[in-house]
């Protein structure tokens, strides 16, 4: 069964969610840094209740994030970023500028397009498949996956070597970008030969929007850990 969270206030601007989704989170977290309350639903991926035809109905790919507000239902993480930060501007996550959108924009599609694809095809191999006990173990393709990933790392760390951040000030692209690269270092993929993509990743993780909802992901899932949810 989907549930709500009771924490949340009614913001009126509900997300549909799983906490340990890297989509997931960086959506939380760029909501935290606007001071956005988000009314939490909770979509357990592992019982199939993103295939039911409820959730369906607001995302025909049964996938999560999905954000609703009043009428309006939008799906795709990145675009649900965007959006978040075009309608609350304070503080500021993405440039009204042309040349500045479309960097960002550049590096949203990036990261949706190459790097969490590398990253989830070696999440999916080292830790989903052997935890819901899914065999054969793709061991080639998560071989494949992990040279991209460093390919891509690459790329990203030699963009870092004259900026602070990855579109020149902080966006939405560094949270995209941070919440995915997060991941990568819990399923094994270290970053110790970038050292600017490492500093840079450490700062935006000390960001207090960023570790609220890592906390509070942590515990959610041990709560449904405990409850077998």
């Amino acid at each position: 069964m989907i549930s709500r969270s009771p924490c949340r206030l009614n913001s009126g601007v509900k997300l549909y969610q799983f906490p340990s989704s890297p989509r997931c989170l960086k959506v939380r977290a760029v909501a935290y840094e606007l001071g956005v309350e988000l009314e939490l639903t909770t979509v357990n991926i592992f019982r199939g209740e993103s295939r039911s035809p409820a959730f369906e109905a607001l995302n025909p790919n049964g996938l999560v994030p999905v954000l609703v507000e009043g009428d309006f239902v939008l799906w795709e993480s990145n675009a649900i970023l965007t959006y978040l930060a075009s309608t609350h501007r304070h503080p500021s996550l993405l440039s009204t500028d042309a040349r500045e959108r479309a960097d960002v924009d550049r590096w949203l599609h990036w990261e949706s397009a190459h790097l969490d694809p590398a990253i989830s095809k070696v999440a999916f191999e080292r830790i989903v498949k052997p935890m819901t006990k899914q065999a054969p173990i793709d061991h080639a393709g998560a071989g494949q996956a992990t040279r991209d990933f460093k390919a891509y790392c690459r790329v990203l760390d030699a963009s870092l070597s004259d900026k602070e951040y990855i579109a020149n000030r902080l966006s939405v692209a560094d949270f995209a970008l941070a919440c995915i690269l997060n991941c990568a270092e819990m399923v094994g993929l270290a970053m110790r030969d970038f050292p600017r993509t490492e500093a840079w990743l450490r700062r935006i993780l000390a960001r207090e929007s960023v570790k609220r909802v890592l906390a509070e992901s942590r515990t959610t899932i041990a709560e449904m850990y405990r409850s077998r949810v």
